[in-house]
């Protein structure tokens, strides 16, 4: 009998102080921020996650960072894009596309086997701009482009030869440019696989740039 009582007189304890530790835990759940320090905190929280939402409803409306937002893209790019129309540049990238996995042929000029040079002709021919068919001629023919940030889609753009990497040996034309990223993409009769394209950033080409030469009007 004395048994049974301590144990009854346990469990009650027990029992009462695990309603104690509830009452006490939802207590403090509701009861309100008098710190100032805590309100202070509470109050930031609540400002970054609204600051979070509207971000990511502002982007989801938007789509995308606006060009004329992105660092280092000049306006008049932004512009053209905005507006949709075709330029001149578009045009001669386009027709450029045409020949992508035409075989390379030193001397050739086209349209069945093309070398660097000889692709470049041939394609700004069409658009009735006549230029030497020679790597280094064209690299003092046209206009100069300063740095990347004025290159624009039809520029013609110059590599070093694989033994001398200053002196002229490959050509190509600017088919897009990263502003953002300071790069370009461009199309070119290479020697290993025809008409293809290639990026800037590759590290054969990118230790070989030397620089970009303009035929087309300035857009």
């Amino acid at each position: 009998m004395f048994r049974r009582l301590v144990y009854l007189t346990l469990t009650a304890v027990v029992l009462l102080s695990c309603s104690t530790t509830r009452k006490a835990a939802t207590a403090a759940k509701q009861a309100p921020l008098t710190d100032p320090v805590e309100i202070a905190r509470s109050q930031q929280r609540a400002q970054e996650v609204a600051d979070s939402i509207a971000q990511v409803r502002s982007g989801d409306a938007a789509g995308q960072t606006a060009p004329s937002q992105i660092p280092g893209k000049s306006a008049k790019t932004s512009k053209e894009e905005a507006s949709g129309k075709k330029t001149l540049g578009d045009k001669v990238v386009a027709y450029a596309r045409k020949f992508l996995g035409t075989p390379y042929k030193l001397g050739a000029s086209g349209p069945s086997r093309f070398d660097c040079s000889g692709y470049t002709t041939y394609v700004f021919k069409h658009f009735g701009y006549t230029i030497t068919p020679y790597t280094g001629a064209q690299f003092k023919e046209g206009r100069p482009v300063h740095g990347y940030a004025d290159l624009q889609k039809g520029d013609l753009v110059f590599f070093g030869k694989r033994g001398s990497v200053r002196d002229i040996g490959h050509v190509g034309i600017v088919v897009s440019v990263d502003y953002n990223r300071g790069s370009f993409r461009f199309i070119h009769a290479s020697t290993s696989g025809g008409v293809t394209e290639s990026e800037s950033t590759q590290a054969y080409y990118m230790m070989r740039y030397i620089g970009a030469r303009r035929i087309l009007p300035d857009e």
